[in-house]
């Protein structure tokens, strides 16, 4: 199995790899739209600006590859920024649309709606509260093997809305939000798994396992 690592030349890549190459996965850093399809299950990751990040993925190509291989029923996971470009839009700096992957958009934190004063971006750990257990199709593999809720390390200042059906997991900051997703074969996750320790870990593994 090869796992291919999408580089749009956003983020750092290293933390991704070297949390796959813990793990002993064969990973490929790739850039070259036209060998996306090649790969067993691919990793949208991405720290930064939204809009930016569909400029690199647009001029690269990559945009159109992505959903290709969505398309294809091979298991793909979007980190973080990679997670909010599976929606079909972003308020981050005027409307930007995106991959349209998972119905939904991005939007700020509405600090009028927070139970308490707090610091925008979310920035540290805080707790997953599982919901695919909740859903009529049941228990999502990604969090095999995890509790109810666990620990994993957050920076940011958007968040997604979706409907629930597509949320597995959802966190509280100042009000509950989603930060977890997944449409068939499609997974993201909000909180970075690679800086998250033992729990990355696992959602790292069990998303290998698919």
């Amino acid at each position: 199995m090869v796992i291919g690592i999408v580089d749009y030349n956003m983020g750092n890549l290293a933390s991704v790899v070297n949390i796959f190459d813990k793990i002993g996965a064969q990973t490929y850093i790739e850039k070259d739209p036209a060998k996306l399809s090649s790969y067993d299950k691919i990793i949208l990751p991405g720290v930064g600006a939204f809009g930016d990040a569909m400029e690199h993925l647009r001029l690269q190509g990559m945009d159109e590859a992505i959903k290709l291989y969505a398309a294809s029923g091979k298991p793909m996971f979007g980190i973080c920024l990679g997670m909010q470009l599976l929606f079909e839009s972003s308020e981050e700096f005027g409307l930007t649309q995106g991959l349209g992957l998972i119905p939904g958009k991005v939007v700020a934190f509405d600090e009028s709606k927070f139970d308490h004063p707090l610091k925008v971006p979310h920035m540290g750990w805080n707790e997953l509260f599982r919901k695919d257990r909740e859903r009529v199709s049941g228990e999502s593999p990604l969090f095999a093997g995890l509790g109810d809720e666990f620990y994993l390390y957050f920076v940011h200042s958007y968040h997604a809305l979706c409907e629930d059906r597509y949320a597995i997991g959802k966190t509280h900051y100042g009000y509950e939000f989603v930060s977890a997703v997944q449409n068939e074969n499609i997974y993201g996750i909000q909180p970075h798994p690679e800086k998250s320790h033992d729990n990355g870990l696992k959602i790292i593994q069990n998303f290998i396992q698919l």
